[in-house]
């Protein structure tokens, strides 16, 4: 029985010798293995495989920021209208029957002309009104004022001198007269584009050309 059981508990002996080994081999790689996945996160700043640090900011768009409050970027479109100035805040009726309205007129220079049907002194003008209102309609638009006389006198003077196409108003009793201070005939009443009377008074023919040419350029 002594040598058997000795030589049994030699076997038994180096069986826990090796499955000692056997461990602290397991437990060497295993360490590596560890240390291998600490090496590499702090390389990256990141585990293997998962999200990024908390806390950490976010990836650039490359767009600026819009600060907190700020208007919003105009995306263009119709220009507002031109505030109409008191001068220009009457209506009328022209010699045609059609409804005027001045304030359409707010924004442009405009040539207010008030004549009489049976003055000669007018109807020297009236070539040159005619002559000169198609060329500036757009830019200086000249509106006749008709007064002291009846309407078909009126009418006879605008188709004799073709002002047709000139709006001309029926003031007939006056008002617009009373309105501008005129108290004679052939008066022109020049209103520049901010509503400012810049001349009341008599132009002859050239004048009256330099006058409007003047405006159309300014």
């Amino acid at each position: 029985m002594g040598p058997f059981r000795t030589g049994t508990e030699k076997r038994m002996r180096i069986s826990r010798a090796w499955t000692g080994v056997g461990q602290l081999r397991r437990a060497a790689t295993a360490g590596a293995l560890v240390v291998a996945l600490f090496g590499v996160a702090a390389c990256t700043g990141t585990a293997p495989g998962g999200p990024a640090a908390a806390g950490s900011a976010p990836a650039s768009t490359g767009a600026p920021p819009t600060p907190a409050g700020a208007p919003p970027t105009p995306t263009g479109g119709p220009p507002a209208p031109a505030q109409v100035p008191d001068v220009l805040r009457f209506t009328g009726t022209t010699l045609g029957g059609a409804a005027f309205d001045a304030a359409q007129l707010a924004g442009k220079p405009v040539v207010l002309w008030f004549w009489a049907p049976w003055c000669a002194t007018c109807a020297s003008q009236a070539w040159t009104v005619a002559e000169i209102e198609p060329r500036y309609r757009d830019t200086v638009p000249i509106v006749g004022v008709a007064g002291l006389g009846e309407r078909k006198a009126m009418k006879e003077f605008v188709t004799e001198f073709d002002l047709g196409a000139t709006p001309q108003i029926e003031d007939t009793k006056g008002a617009l007269w009373k309105r501008f201070k005129v108290t004679e005939q052939s008066i022109f009443v020049i209103i520049d584009r901010n509503g400012t009377v810049v001349h009341h008074g008599f132009l002859d023919g050239e004048a009256l050309t330099a006058k409007v040419t003047a405006l159309a350029g300014a």
